[in-house]
């Protein structure tokens, strides 16, 4: 992949285009011109640089279903295929959608780090592991350059939780600080050299991030030599001077930031200088230039450089199904492991259920800015129906809901937004994908905000149940919900009192009244919202949504129709899920239990005594107190678009389960290491120091987790057959040892291991160090080290080789400010998971100068 500041070209086609321009345009450059876009400049050949959410998919600038969205399983999903090499085609994908919707720069990826299981984000974060995240970040972000569009590497750094996440200051020691939150991003910035870098709200040691000279200018450009931009997160520049002079280069989102018009008054008071601006806008016009949006600059990626088109479906299926775990397969009623089904096949089951609302109606990714819009989406049910054979007598039931509460219209109803002018002309309207309507400076094509009066959600709704219908609104403004004709409400909606600006504004849900209604005929339905203006807002915003709940059924005769359904069957299904109320960006979670009575159906599904096969659709830890009663537990995690027929893949067994798990699950969340999530006077404290995840896990007596970090089965077995170390080669001149890199190679490790299974397979072959007994440094046992995928037929061996970095075996010394390297003798581990270790050599690590 070219680099754009190399080139002796790109560099003069930037300082051209700079010296052209005076100094309200440059400090106008660093400040968004609206929600998604920065200025553009044509006397300079500047074309507007254009930015998009895009963690799993590429929405666009519009939050509508206008333009519809690849929607990919959730990062957590996608590292916990441990595979870099599908993360760089994942990132290929999402450049060739950025490309078609005109995005220039992707919000992505988020390599935060699994301090605790209640971070409401979980699922947005790749992994407890900083090694595991940096190297599937790493395939990230060169994938998506690889098709000539940015990144930004969020969120800098330690935006772990979503509590207080404006305002809080998370006191973190240095260690920890370098050993976990920082090491992901020098691991992308030096291996990936990302064009970007997204600066987070919360502070970190006394200075907000988007304020912090040492991390931005020291750390991160100074000494680790990352050339892109930071970017404010949207909302979190906070001051024009110190927002400058810590490094931040542009604020977004706008027209209204501390930069602009307020830049461009601190030039000119001096105080700041104009040569600090104009460092900020050449890293700016730097970006413009990778991407193409500079004339006179080459693109770092020549269009005829690219990857080739992408089926966008496939690799969903095909991400989903390699990162779903397998943590439990246990035999029953005289077979083996009951996965997989093998439904149709001789000894195959007959006859499945397939049980729970999550089978039907499938929640694929989480909530917050991460939401993308896609053109179908694959259910469980849907996708098993499809692939079972015709002889295979197949059910459903509900069993349990695992939401009572209103959520946005979605099945059954066809809706689309009007916009109207005070006088009522219609001045556009958008097909929307659910009754949320969710516009922040991107309206329908020919609305203006400044013109609009109110938005009307309108269209039909087709019951699938008879009953009592309830409905309901979220939102500000004056609101008129009608249903069938019959006006459920009709008056002014005020904002809540919460913390979170954004929940302020979208509002909270308020049920409004329920409606009889006859499964299969259609409605009418329309809610109305005369647009609030608070003189307050930062942003030129309409959030408001219709919001709907099916007739609640009694729950006690719901469990008995899926027992039935179990009891009748010769293997069952359930399908359990975390909800948009459970895990999504804005909040934390309070508790880790599943909602509703989804335990409780699993519970009596098992006491059957039909094979229970349980998948649990969520993005990060859930309890699970019923896994030993169960025959099988896989974990789906939030799967995208082709969450069924990846399902049914796995459950039919046409493919293997290729997960392995980025974060270690409790028992129970009292039993987590670290669960501290809420701020005390605006401060959060990282007491636990260098000890988070499985590295916390190995202190602790007596209290193990549910399961470990880096565990997950296939449909084979595997032995591991030898394993050896070769050294690195000692410097043979004083000049060679002094040059030698700070993150080489201490040596390298190769490990041959045998499918001794039935069928073809993949093994996941992890490798840890483990620190000499008589160490004496206060640092965590072992620490993942390497890991590498390999493939082998039934009986066939296969062998990998993984250099065994330098920095495994080093801690920062927090008394001179740098690493250190720790000497003695080490054992490598090669692992299918921290706690499952199956072979070890020595390691001599010894002094290198």
């Amino acid at each position: 992949m070219a680099d754009a500041i190399d080139d002796e070209g790109t560099a003069e086609a930037v300082e051209k285009a700079l010296g052209l321009l005076e100094l309200d345009t440059k400090a106008r450059l660093l400040s968004g011109q609206d929600m998604w876009s920065l200025p553009a400049v044509p006397a300079i050949g500047l074309r507007s640089l254009v930015m998009s959410d895009g963690p799993i998919g590429v929405r666009g600038v519009h939050w509508t279903a206008d333009d519809p969205s690849i929607a990919l399983p959730s990062p957590t999903a996608l590292a916990a295929t441990w595979d870099p090499e599908l993360a760089r085609r994942a990132g290929r994908l999402l450049a060739q959608e950025a490309r078609r919707k005109g995005v220039h720069v992707l919000l992505a990826p988020t390599v935060n780090l699994h301090r605790s299981p209640l971070g409401g984000r979980h699922f947005e974060a790749y992994s407890e592991d900083p090694y595991l995240t940096g190297e599937i970040g790493t395939g990230y972000v060169t994938g998506v350059q690889d098709g000539g569009v940015g990144t930004t590497v969020k969120h800098f750094v330690a935006n772990d939780a979503e509590t207080e996440r404006f305002t809080v200051d998370n006191e973190i020691g240095a260690r920890a600080l370098r050993e976990l939150y920082l090491a992901p991003f020098e691991a992308i910035v030096k291996n990936a050299r990302p064009w970007g870098i997204m600066a987070a709200y919360n502070g970190v040691n006394g200075s907000t991030m988007t304020e912090h000279r040492e991390l931005q200018r020291g750390v991160l450009r100074e000494e680790w030599g990352f050339d892109g931009f930071i970017v404010s997160d949207w909302l979190a520049a906070r001051d024009t001077v110190r927002g400058l002079k810590g490094g931040l280069d542009v604020a977004m989102p706008g027209p209204r930031t501390v930069y602009g018009d307020a830049l461009a008054a601190a030039v000119r008071d001096g105080r700041v200088t104009e040569a600090e601006l104009d460092e900020a806008v050449r890293r700016l016009l730097t970006l413009a230039a990778r991407v193409g949006a500079l004339d006179g600059a080459a693109p770092a990626v020549a269009p005829a450089d690219r990857p080739g088109p992408i089926d966008g479906d496939a690799l969903a299926r095909e991400i989903a199904r390699r990162s779903f775990v397998l943590l439990r397969n246990e035999g029953a009623g005289g077979r083996g492991a009951v996965l997989p089904l093998d439904a149709g096949a001789p000894g195959g089951v007959r006859s499945l259920a397939l049980i729970g609302a999550a089978a039907r109606d499938a929640r694929v990714l989480g909530g917050g800015s991460a939401v993308v819009f896609p053109d179908h989406v694959v259910s469980p049910l849907d996708g098993l129906r499809a692939a079972l054979p015709p002889e295979v007598r197949f059910s459903y039931a509900v069993g349990a809901d695992p939401t009572d509460e209103l959520t946005p219209a979605a099945q059954g109803f066809a809706l689309r937004a009007v916009v109207r002018a005070a006088d009522g002309r219609v001045l556009g309207e958008s097909r929307l994908a659910s009754g949320q309507v969710q516009w922040i400076s991107d309206f329908p094509e020919g609305v203006r905000y400044e013109e609009l009066h109110t938005v009307e959600t309108v269209g039909t709704f087709t019951p699938r149940e008879s009953g009592a219908h309830s409905f309901g609104t979220r939102g500000l403004g004056g609101l008129r919900l009608v249903v069938d004709g019959t006006v459920l409400f009709e008056g002014e909606q005020l904002p809540p009192d919460v913390g979170d600006p954004f929940e302020a504004f979208m509002g909270s849900p308020v049920p409004r009244g329920q409606v009889e209604l006859t499964a299969g005929e259609p409605v009418e339905v329309s809610l109305t919202c005369a647009v609030a203006r608070p003189e307050e807002a930062l942003l030129d915003a309409v959030c408001f949504s219709l919001l709907h709940r099916a007739p609640e059924r009694d729950a006690e005769e719901l469990l008995q129709e899926a027992v039935a359904a179990a009891s009748a069957a010769e293997a069952a299904v359930v399908v359990v899920a975390t909800t948009e109320r459970v895990e999504s960006e804005g909040f934390d979670r309070a508790h880790l239990r599943l909602p509703g009575r989804q335990d409780e159906l699993v519970r009596r599904v098992a006491a059957t005594g039909t094979p229970t096969v349980v998948v649990v659709n969520a993005g990060s830890p859930v309890e699970m107190d019923w896994r030993e009663e169960v025959a099988a537990v896989l974990l789906s995690w939030f799967p995208g678009q082709e969450a069924g027929a990846a399902l049914a893949d796995v459950l039919l067994g046409a493919e293997e389960p290729g997960g392995r798990l980025p974060t270690t699950w409790p028992e129970r969340l009292e039993d987590a290491p670290v669960s501290a999530v809420t701020p005390s006077e605006g401060r959060l404290v990282y007491d636990e120091g260098v000890f988070i995840g499985y590295r916390a896990w190995e202190r602790r007596e007596g209290i193990a987790p549910a399961y470990w970090f880096g565990h997950g089965l296939g449909y084979t077995d595997w032995a591991y057959e030898a394993m050896d170390f070769t050294p690195a080669k000692a410097p043979a001149t004083p000049a060679e040892a002094a040059g030698e890199p700070a993150d080489g190679a201490l040596g390298t490790v190769t490990v041959r291991v045998r499918n001794t299974g039935p069928r073809a397979g993949r093994e996941v072959v992890q490798l840890y160090l483990t620190v000499p007994e008589d160490d004496g440094e206060e640092r965590p046992v072992r620490r993942l080290a390497g890991f590498a995928s390999v493939t082998a037929g039934p009986g066939e061996t296969a062998e990998v080789s993984l250099p065994l970095p330098r920095r495994a075996a080093e801690i920062w010394d927090e008394t001179v400010g740098a690493w250190r390297l720790i000497t003695g003798t080490y054992a490598a581990e090669a692992a299918r998971s921290a706690a499952d270790r199956r072979l070890s050599v020595p390691v001599p690590v010894r002094p290198t100068a």
